[in-house]
């Protein structure tokens, strides 16, 4: 008998479980059995023949209504066999095989048979050419008992592993399984009518009709949330374990005199976000706090409202941003908009000033021992810098709030290097201008309590986006780099955003644009006589800062980057952005990059050129960006397009997602139901001492290639 750790090979033979590890990455019997069947086909009923379109490799299931040999060749040596089949519709596909005369014989018309193939055409008809097929024989084969279910299923598969195969392996090694483990206790699966694991994968792959198969996807989908919310009920309860000093605010210090000399008021959701976060700076409890919002939604300005009231309670701050970019354009805006009050220990600085300090890789050696040992002695309240935070030789006084900026772009052990580091835990607070759908928050940042700014502030201009389709019309591209010089007429700046600096692209090619060539080309053709400057990760740091301070003041008029622009920088005077290969970029990444124009008093440009065809989906995702300006319903949109996978960030890795039935986008009452479920459970057994299954289940998840997207929280 097997279980689901089982070898496949121990359960299949050597012969079935190469093609299974080499094509789905399958190895034990676990990974087989989740292998959920896609969809099914309900016998006698219509296979859905007209949809099919050229180029798709599809499954059908279809009814024969002829067979016919063709001799041909010389002599009439060769055989060409012609089957046609249909479903209840009425729509007819054509199969052509060859020399396989015997065909004939045995596709006898009314034989029921699945085909699988590519979809081609010959004069004008859609056809199948030598596709794999699986005939419904009513006298003892393996079909027959498909035949009395009603219910076959459908199995995402391969050329080399059609689904039929897939269908037969899974039914050998459901036949050899003993009583399985359950991950969900009984008491949660009798609440909800659910039956036991050995059942639901036996229905999901065997039913007796939709209603069984619809029922074990239901119980499955629950699980899968479940084991999730119950590692996040598991890490709440940790953190709720843990002590922090309490930073509560100080009437008079400098967060209320930074408040004071704003050019502006708080909008009611900055003030609304303040209160959240002073309330929990205020607790002995760490806070473990998101905060997301829209590009543009003052994010930085509560940040740092929230860090200035943890240097009036006389701890530190640090600032943690992903690239030295981004670090040095917080550590410029912070100490700008503080002026005085950052000036501790220097002429004209305020009464109880404090010190902002930058700390970054290439920092010249004098600079970055200043810094490294104004951290040390306490003298730099607000501490902004990269990666080069978390080394082990940076200490400070008395980390009192970590910031995180960007924060999918670091992992749980990045961030616990400067937390686990400090005596006392210092409150964390995780910022993302990428918009999360709350079903998504809930399974990506589970352990996260989420705020969310929706409002922008006054004054912020609207964005216009266009799709400009270079291949189909390139008068509309000319007319893009016509624009971009309009407004340098008028004084304005602009961006042209490339995805890769120089040499092939990731897949070999040059078939997109890059930063070296397109930077040559417009100053020697489109942009002519412009000041056309370039900016990208390969420059040193001193470069990098020299370029972006000449471009904040007006002395380069286009600046051609990659996307170290994406995030932070603020150029008000910036009005127009031209993306090229746009199709190469996340919809959240182009909501990003566009962020960066109309942040002034005109109203901002934004051009997505690509090469990619109408109906295709790379259009699709292009002219959504495009319909609206609003990063919520856009990180909705951009859900819907993407797999799951791609959602919970393990396609970008390579590795399958962990989440094969549930949606995080259409189930959000599972999750709810599964989380206050897990939170219920882990109350009582914070340990999981009483349900072995489900700590092996989770501990798997927490320890496979699958906990991804899990350490990005």
């Amino acid at each position: 008998m097997a279980d689901l750790t089982t070898k496949i090979v121990n359960v299949l033979g050597d012969k079935t479980a190469k093609p299974l590890a080499k094509h789905f990455d399958m190895h034990v019997v676990g990974d087989l059995l989740r292998h959920y069947p896609r969809r099914y086909a309900e016998l006698g009923k219509a296979s859905n023949l007209a949809d099919l379109r050229v180029g798709q490799h599809v499954t059908v299931l279809a009814k024969v209504v002829e067979a016919k040999n063709y001799s041909f060749g010389p002599g009439g040596k060769r055989t060409r066999t012609e089957v046609v089949v249909t479903d209840d519709t009425g729509a007819r596909l054509s199969l052509t095989f060859f020399q396989q005369r015997w065909l004939a014989d045995k596709m006898l018309p009314g034989k029921m048979c699945l085909f699988s193939g590519e979809v081609g055409a010959f004069n004008g008809r859609l056809q199948l050419t030598h596709p794999d097929y699986d005939l419904f024989d009513a006298e003892g084969d393996s079909a027959s008992s498909r035949l009395s279910r009603g219910v076959v299923p459908i199995y995402r598969a391969t050329g080399a592993v059609p689904t039929w195969k897939i269908e037969s392996f899974v039914g050998m090694c459901l036949d050899a399984l003993d009583d399985l483990d359950d991950p969900l206790p009984g008491d949660v699966r009798a609440a909800r009518g659910f039956s036991d694991l050995r059942a639901a994968l036996e229905s999901i792959h065997r039913p007796h009709g939709m209603g069984e198969a619809v029922n074990a996807q239901k119980r499955l989908r629950f699980e899968e949330a479940f084991v999730v919310q119950t590692v996040f009920a598991q890490r709440r309860h940790a953190l709720e374990q843990e002590r922090a000093s309490a930073r509560p605010p100080v009437a008079h210090g400098l967060r209320d005199r930074f408040e004071q000399q704003l050019p502006f008021t708080l909008t009611d959701g900055q003030r609304s976000v303040v209160d959240e976060i002073s309330t929990d700076l205020a607790r002995t409890r760490p806070m473990h706090r998101l905060l997301q919002g829209e590009v543009g939604s003052g994010k930085t300005i509560v940040a740092l409202m929230s860090m200035l009231q943890v240097v009036d309670a006389g701890a530190q701050t640090a600032l943690l941003a992903p690239t030295e970019v981004l670090a040095s354009q917080h550590f410029r805006g912070i100490t700008a908009m503080l002026g005085d009050l950052a000036k501790g220990g220097m002429l004209g600085a305020a009464d109880a000033a404090t010190r902002v300090r930058l700390l970054t890789g290439s920092m010249g050696a004098k600079a970055r021992n200043a810094s490294l040992l104004d951290a040390a002695s306490g003298e730099a309240g607000i501490v902004i810098g990269t990666h080069a935070l978390i080394q082990d030789h940076v200490q400070f006084a008395e980390l009192g709030l970590l910031v995180v900026d960007e924060q999918h772009r670091f992992g749980v052990e990045q961030r616990a290097a400067l937390v686990d580091r400090a005596e006392v835990k210092p409150h964390v607070l995780v910022m993302t201008a990428t918009p999360i759908p709350r079903t998504i928050a809930m399974t990506v940042f589970g352990d996260l309590e989420v705020s969310t700014l929706r409002e922008l502030p006054a004054g912020r201009q609207p964005i216009q986006t266009t799709v400009v389709p270079a291949a189909e019309r390139p008068a509309w591209l000319e007319r893009g780099w016509q624009r971009v010089r309009e407004e340098v007429a008028k004084g304005r700046q602009a961006y042209v955003v490339v995805s890769r600096i120089g040499g092939p692209d990731d897949d070999g090619t040059n078939e997109t644009h890059s930063l070296v060539e397109l930077h040559e080309e417009l100053v020697g053709g489109q942009l002519h006589g412009l000041r056309v400057g370039a900016l990208h990760g390969r420059m040193t740091p001193d470069e990098k800062d020299a370029t972006m301070n000449a471009f904040a003041a007006g002395q380069i008029d286009v600046l051609v980057a990659t996307t170290v622009v994406e995030v932070g920088v603020d150029v008000p005077n910036a009005t127009a952005m031209v993306i090229m290969d746009a199709d190469r970029f996340g919809m959240s990444q182009l909501h990003q990059l566009r962020g960066r124009v109309g942040r002034g008093s005109e109203a901002g440009l934004c051009l997505l050129v690509t090469g990619s065809e109408a109906d295709s989906p790379a259009r699709e995702r292009l002219d959504a960006v495009a319909s609206t300006t609003d990063g919520f319903e856009l990180s909705r949109l951009d859900v819907e397009l993407r797999r799951e996978g791609d959602v919970l960030g393990a396609a970008q890795s390579g590795v399958r997602s962990s989440l094969r039935l549930l949606s995080v986008v259409k189930d959000g009452d599972v999750i709810d139901d599964a989380r206050s479920a897990a939170d219920e459970l882990v109350a009582a057994d914070p340990a999981l001492s009483a349900h072995p299954a489900l700590a092996a289940a989770v501990h798997d998840l927490e320890h496979s290639e699958h906990a991804d997207y899990l350490e990005r929280t």
